[in-house]
């Protein structure tokens, strides 16, 4: 087992209770004690889906309240005639068969990329490249679209990411420790909500198993269904 920093066992003895109400547990995560640097807030959710069936796997971005409290370098594919619109919007890239190539080539230096449907006959022969870092511009992942320059403009905001892994669990970002409380509320709530929406058809049971809070280097805080909107 990974061995733990004072830092950490300290603030580990402060979540006394097996679990709590949202608030009460992002007012308990702002004031443990944390390392100088302001810390990503995190939120895991196992959800009561068969991760083995490709219809129970979840995938997408949603806007947070927010937003995530960083800029995200985001490259749009896109038409020619889009390439302004999708600069202006925020792209540190944008193009078509150039900005394949350059890809191609080995440049990866960006978050997140976008595509115009337009695109994606070209934008596949990334595959290889993009689909191991998590960067595959998709329709499921909400990276393909028509309005290039809103698309741009949500994911450089921080729209946040997510999918469901081989064990049924969801892992998000939704905001920084420097958050006001309310924030990190209404972003948490906003994800939860999100996620409760797209619960695929074939999941049967209790879908919402467990979710829990946590920053980057601090311990987990188990949070209590009723608290949260998740249509128990």
């Amino acid at each position: 087992m990974p061995k733990h920093g004072k830092r950490y066992l300290s603030a580990k003895k402060e979540v006394t209770q097996p679990m709590y109400a949202l608030e009460d547990a992002v007012t308990l995560l702002k004031r443990l004690p944390v390392p100088k640097f302001d810390q990503s807030v995190e939120v895991h959710l196992k959800l009561g889906i068969d991760p083995k069936q490709s219809d129970q796997n979840i995938r997408g971005a949603v806007s947070l309240p927010a937003g995530l409290g960083r800029t995200r370098k985001v490259v749009a594919f896109c038409p020619d005639d889009m390439v302004e619109a999708a600069k202006k919007a925020g792209a540190c890239e944008a193009g078509g068969d150039e900005l394949v190539a350059k890809v191609q080539g080995g440049w990866t230096d960006f978050d997140v990329a976008v595509a115009h449907p337009q695109m994606m006959p070209k934008v596949a022969k990334l595959g290889r490249i993009l689909g191991p870092q998590g960067k595959m511009p998709t329709p499921k992942a909400g990276t393909v679209g028509p309005d290039l320059a809103k698309l741009v403009a949500d994911f450089s905001a921080g729209k946040a990411e997510y999918r469901s892994d081989a064990g049924g669990n969801v892992h998000a970002i939704v905001g920084k420790l420097s958050f006001q409380a309310p924030a990190l509320v209404d972003n948490i709530r906003a994800l939860v909500e999100h996620i409760r929406r797209v619960k695929p058809v074939s999941a049967k049971g209790q879908f919402f198993m467990k979710v829990v809070l946590s920053a980057t280097m601090m311990p987990g805080i188990n949070l209590d269904l009723k608290t949260l909107p998740t249509g128990l």
